[in-house]
């Protein structure tokens, strides 16, 4: 079901069952844009269903925010100008000499690729991909784009960060609401899921930069100013206490002697996101 976040934004909730990432919309005087196109043509068409029964605009504009299967794999059934950035364009065009078979799908498992709970994703979500493809892209621009729905103006921003360098977000100043895509999120240093502090602080100052209300992160529920503050406040006291550390013990530790607290489970996690990349790099110098 589609869900409304302000007089001219909603979105579909994501689903983490075959993970399925939330999608926006956002509706003008004279057109809307959808923001990515999903993790199947099931799932993109699902939205689609529900944005006809909607009294909007008609859509003219698909935003992706990056490169990732589950943002990409429903750009097919989006019959509307698809947009995305130079970045996103050449690592989608590296995702089309990919098969989807079965078999090169266990491949890409025994590679590293892709880990177990994509590929069951996958599979479970597009059962038959003998005929499978990834749609054309129609507009690609370099760092920023702002796109005119009639009276909403809307600002395409690459922002790169912590979680791929062709991350981009959409803001809406006039609604006050920023899409984020799974910017916020961690990557894969040789297998190691973290943050490098080099990737995420600037991208953090970038946001910031966008004042707003109500963010939209791919797969979880929407945060509001409170919440997202929050969750950089986290961040950088985890960075800070990590520091160049390679051990999450001794992190702990550090942050129980300055405080005297127990650190929350959430601290916990970033604080070993941090150290365990830590480690990947020292072990590569």
């Amino acid at each position: 079901m589609i869900k409304q976040l302000t007089k001219n934004a909603y979105y579909m909730p994501h689903d983490d069952s075959t993970d399925r990432p939330s999608l926006g919309l956002v509706c003008g005087s004279k057109y809307s844009m959808i923001i990515d196109s999903g993790n199947s043509p099931r799932h993109a068409n699902a939205f689609l269903s529900e944005i006809e029964s909607m009294d909007i605009p008609p859509v003219k504009y698909l935003v992706i925010t990056h490169h990732h299967w589950d943002h990409v794999f429903g750009i097919k059934e989006m019959d509307c100008m698809r947009i995305t950035s130079q970045e996103t364009e050449k690592k989608i065009e590296e995702m089309r000499l990919l098969n989807w078979d079965d078999q090169s799908l266990d491949e890409y498992l025994k590679s590293g690729r892709f880990n177990d709970s994509t590929v069951k994703c996958i599979r479970t979500e597009i059962p038959d991909r003998d005929d499978f493809e990834i749609g054309d892209l129609d507009l690609v621009y370099e760092e920023k784009l702002t796109i005119d729905l009639g009276g909403l103006k809307c600002i395409v921003d690459l922002i790169g960060g912590s979680h791929t360098d062709d991350s981009a977000i959409v803001y809406i100043p006039k609604e006050r609401v920023i899409f984020l895509g799974d910017c916020i999120y961690g990557r894969r240093y040789d297998g190691v899921y973290g943050y490098k502090k080099e990737k995420l602080m600037p991208m953090i100052d970038k946001i910031e930069e966008y004042p707003a209300d109500h963010y939209l992160i791919s797969h979880m529920d929407p945060y509001n100013k409170h919440q997202i503050n929050a969750l950089w406040k986290e961040l950088k006291l985890a960075e800070r206490i990590v520091g160049d550390e390679i051990k999450t013990d001794k992190c702990l530790e550090r942050y129980t002697s300055e405080t005297g607290l127990s650190p929350s489970e959430d601290l916990t996690f970033y604080i070993k996101c941090f150290a365990e990349v830590n480690e990947v790099l020292d072990r590569k110098k």
